[in-house]
């Protein structure tokens, strides 16, 4: 596989006044990055954030914000001003980091965009600008392949101040870099999968992508085994090193037009129903649908992989992680050690509750004695169970620190402070 991808890449990511995090900053993000705490820390909060975005963009604001609760569940607590959200990314290596900001207040109608806005820096030198610039549903944009501080500034109003400017101008093709985050963003793909989901028996069709909950497993199954053979016969092939004595799984029609996933061990001659596979074998296989994927999401993101699996094959399952990241991102949420086993120091960040119960994150490269561990052999995850981490421990106050943690950093991924 190819060392560098044509996807965009999130390299850094702040968070302000949604829920737990009240103010929470990531940088240097890694191809593969893997959330590890206790429960509590945040994590699941930290994923939802990506949930949260993705769906401003597939259903519209006021739907994900009524989800959620409005600003009386989504606000972090005691915290005024509007919710804000941070992204620096990059469409393609060596490219310009691109920042996208957006800022959702809550008026008397509900929901609005307070702020949104993109800015770069094509050069080496020189200051950022803005070429998409928004508040309350009107602003400007600077149309073209690569906008430019002297290019004219369209001005444009939005039908409602709850409509995204990035959603909305992203569908015209005179705005190329606003459209390739609107195509990232909707691309992303997030998994809520549970193993009774995926025995489901849908009606019979191909279908390219596994949903979120993983109940169209049979129909992925049947698109692959149709459209994909080579790439079926490499999930079934890493599946069956991974499954004790698992031979093949087929999709097989009804006579009233459902779907049917069936699953062949030996030495028996006759397959079984999905409904009477193992949890693990079922998340395994919907894992490597995804993972391997013809066409992958610019974004995976899954939480808690471990649920189900022994944790023999968690290790292996971080390696498939990192593999598919040579087509896509893909982030990670867990409390296994045997999953961040299989990991490397900057690809995890542990998060936890500082003193006033707020998330905060620290990468484990960062910690003191960890790289030298690592050095000398020692695995990731039985680091942090053994309590090498000084941080992150489920026994004591939201995984609160014990040592004494290095300095924030500085500056983001770019070496630049914008």
């Amino acid at each position: 596989m190819a060392s560098e991808t044509t996807v965009p890449r999130i390299e850094y990511l702040r968070v302000q006044n949604y829920r737990a995090l009240r103010d929470l900053e990531l940088k240097n993000l890694t191809p593969l990055t893997v959330f590890l705490g206790p429960n509590g820390s945040g994590k699941s909060t930290v994923f939802d954030v990506f949930a949260f975005l993705a769906e401003c963009f597939s259903v519209g604001l006021r739907k994900a914000w009524d989800k959620r609760g409005r600003f009386r569940e989504l606000r972090t607590r005691g915290a005024s001003g509007p919710l804000t959200f941070e992204l620096k990314y990059r469409e393609k290596p060596h490219t310009p980091l691109i920042t996208y900001h957006l800022s959702i207040d809550e008026g008397q109608r509900g929901p609005y965009v307070a702020e949104e806005w993109l800015h770069w820096r094509r050069g080496q030198t020189g200051k950022p600008f803005r070429f998409l610039d928004f508040k309350q549903g009107t602003g400007r944009v600077v149309s073209g392949e690569m906008p430019a501080e002297q290019d004219e500034r369209v001005e444009e109003t939005l039908d409602s101040p709850e409509v995204l400017a990035v959603n909305t101008l992203g569908q015209l093709a005179r705005n190329p870099r606003v459209s390739a985050l609107r195509r990232f963003i909707t691309d992303w793909y997030l998994s809520y999968l549970t193993a009774d989901n995926t025995r489901s028996v849908p009606e019979a069709g191909p279908q390219e992508r596994l949903s979120a909950i993983g109940d169209n497993l049979p129909n992925v199954i049947q698109y692959l085994k149709e459209q994909h053979p080579d790439r079926l016969a490499k999930i079934m092939h890493i599946l069956s090193r991974r499954i004790p004595r698992l031979e093949r799984v087929d999709a097989e029609f009804l006579a009233d037009g459902r779907l049917l996933l069936r699953i062949k061990d030996a030495p028996f001659d006759e397959p079984i129903l999905a409904r009477f596979a193992s949890d693990g074998t079922l998340k395994m296989l919907s894992y490597l649908t995804v993972l391997y994927d013809p066409a992958p999401p610019q974004l995976i993101g899954i939480e808690e992989p471990e649920n189900h699996l022994h944790p023999r094959l968690l290790p292996e399952l971080a390696e498939e992680c990192r593999a598919a990241t040579s087509g896509t991102q893909v982030m990670v949420t867990t409390h296994s050690p045997f999953f961040v086993n299989g990991l490397k120091p900057e690809e995890v960040r542990v998060l936890y509750r500082d003193e006033q119960g707020f998330t905060r994150a620290i990468r484990t490269a960062d910690i003191p004695g960890i790289n030298d561990f690592m050095a000398e052999g020692a695995l990731l995850g039985y680091l942090w169970a053994e309590g090498y981490f000084g941080l992150g421990d489920p026994l004591t106050a939201g995984g609160a620190p014990t040592i004494s943690l290095p300095a924030q950093e500085n500056q983001d991924a770019s070496g630049n402070s914008d």
